[in-house]
């Protein structure tokens, strides 16, 4: 059966499982929403969730360059434990993470991240766009609100299309190997390299 994404979005919420997780429950429920926490809390996948506030001090550095060196990534990937940090899916996870950010370019690893000044600066420059484009007042702000969830979408890594499947983004793969794993998983920072950026006429 078809399954809405604004009913996965609502199963999400309540129970912070993946994506991908929540919309094989409701699936496999017909769409019962109430039937579907049920089915993820029995398999377990309901618990990312809880585990979102615990410590992490353990984890990776991963680093990745794209190509013949031309693009080049550092990222640093948390979980709470030596022994997860050491296993192939978390590493597996910290590799895509990397390549997610060659490819990608996000700036910010969340929207927490962006800075309160760069967000108005969007906001003023967005609303300027819309009432330009004769848009009326009224639904200028609705504009600039759907607006400001684009510029989420492109510029912080967590909500960006995964780059393996653009049906999940980068927080959904997240979510499902913090379930998978038992650990809580954080992104705590990335760096990126792009061969002649930041270089001028003067440089030697």
């Amino acid at each position: 059966m078809a399954v809405s994404a604004g009913l996965v979005k609502e199963l999400r919420e309540r129970t912070g499982a993946g994506m991908m997780d929540c919309k094989k429950a409701l699936v496999e429920t017909g769409g019962d929403l109430d039937k579907a926490v049920d089915y993820l809390r029995e398999k377990g996948l309901a618990a990312a969730a809880k585990r979102a506030g615990r410590k992490v001090s353990e984890g990776l550095v991963e680093s990745y360059v794209h190509g013949v060196g031309k693009i080049g990534v550092l990222v640093e990937v948390n979980c709470e434990t030596d022994f997860v940090a050491k296993t192939d899916e978390f590493r597996t996870l910290a590799r895509d993470v990397a390549m997610q950010v060659a490819a990608s370019r996000p700036e910010y690893v969340g929207r927490d991240d962006v800075p309160v000044e760069v967000l108005n600066k969007e906001k003023e420059i967005l609303r300027a766009q819309a009432l330009n484009e004769g848009k009326p007042e009224k639904i200028v702000e609705k504009i600039v609100e759907g607006r400001v969830e684009k510029f989420f979408r492109d510029h912080c890594l967590l909500e960006q299309p995964f780059i393996k499947d653009p049906d999940i983004t980068v927080q959904d793969v997240i979510k499902e190997t913090i379930t998978r794993l038992g650990e809580n998983i954080v992104i705590s920072r990335f760096t990126r390299y792009e061969l002649g950026e930041g270089a001028t006429a003067g440089d030697a």
